[in-house]
C-alpha cells in the first residue's frame, strides 16, 4: 500500500460536503478546501496527515476568513490514535474549531465536533480537591515542572509526620499518633502502609520499619518550613 497523501483526504471530504448541498473547491487561495452553500458563511477545511501544532496554527489563522473552520486527518487504528483524537478534540473545541477524521480504506468521514464557542464545564469536585491539597501541603517542597516520580504530596508529608513521631517515641497506639501528630487518619495510613514505613506490632499499635527510619533522614526538606 502506498503512503497516504494529503490529497487522498480530499475526495471523501468533497463528497461528504456535496451531499449536504455545498459547492466544494480545493486550493482556493491559501485554503485547502472551501465549501459554499447559498448565502451562508463558507466552510473551510485544512487537510493534514496527522495532528500537529502547525495544523492548529493554520486553522486558527483561517478563522479570520470564516467561523466555520475544520481540521481533517486520516483515521488510524489503535489506542494511541484514539487517545490522540480525544486529546486534540479538547484543543479543537477550546479553539472553536471543528475536527474531522477520514478512513481512507473506504472514505468514511466522521465529524468529531463542529466549530463553535467554547464553554468549559468546571468541576467543583476537582477544584475542591485541588484546594484541599494546596491547603494541606506544608511549604513548597517540589520543583515546578518535575515529573510525578518523587513528587511530595500532602499525604506523604502526613506520613512523614507519623514516621517522625514513631522514630522519637517508639511503637504507639494509632489514637495517640493521630492526636500527637494532628493527622486524624494516622491509624488508617499506618494500616495501609503505602510507603512500607510502618508495621503493626500488635493490635492497634504500630512501629517504624527500617525503610521508615531511613525516610526520616530526608524529612526536613520534605516537611518544609512551618
Amino acid at each position: 500500500m502506498s503512503k497516504p497523501r494529503e490529497t487522498d483526504l480530499y475526495p471523501p471530504i468533497k463528497s461528504f460536503l456535496e451531499e449536504q448541498g455545498y459547492v466544494v473547491k480545493s486550493e482556493v487561495g491559501a485554503v485547502d478546501v472551501v465549501a459554499v452553500r447559498g448565502c451562508e458563511s463558507p466552510v473551510v477545511v485544512e487537510l493534514k496527515l496527522g495532528f500537529s501544532l502547525s495544523l492548529f496554527h493554520q486553522c486558527v489563522a483561517r478563522q479570520s476568513l470564516t467561523e466555520d473552520v475544520y481540521l481533517a486527518v486520516p483515521r488510524q487504528t489503535g489506542k494511541r490514535f484514539a487517545k490522540s483524537v480525544k486529546d486534540n478534540l479538547k484543543l479543537a473545541r477550546r479553539l472553536g474549531l471543528g475536527m474531522i477524521t477520514v478512513r481512507l480504506s473506504d472514505g468514511l468521514v466522521q465529524v468529531h465536533c463542529d466549530p463553535g464557542p467554547y464553554h468549559p464545564r468546571k468541576s467543583k469536585k476537582r477544584e475542591g480537591a485541588l484546594l484541599r491539597e494546596f491547603a494541606r501541603r506544608r511549604g513548597d517542597p517540589n520543583d515546578g515542572g518535575q515529573t510525578r516520580t518523587g513528587l511530595v504530596t500532602a499525604y506523604r508529608q502526613d506520613a512523614l509526620k507519623i514516621a517522625l513521631y514513631l522514630y522519637e517515641v517508639g511503637a504507639s497506639k494509632g489514637a495517640d499518633v493521630a492526636r500527637e501528630t494532628d493527622v486524624p487518619r494516622a491509624t488508617r495510613m499506618m494500616a495501609d502502609d503505602h510507603y512500607g514505613w510502618f508495621e503493626r506490632v500488635e493490635t492497634g499499635i504500630y512501629g517504624l520499619t527500617p525503610t521508615g527510619a531511613a525516610a526520616v533522614a530526608e524529612s526536613a526538606k520534605v516537611l518544609g518550613a512551618e
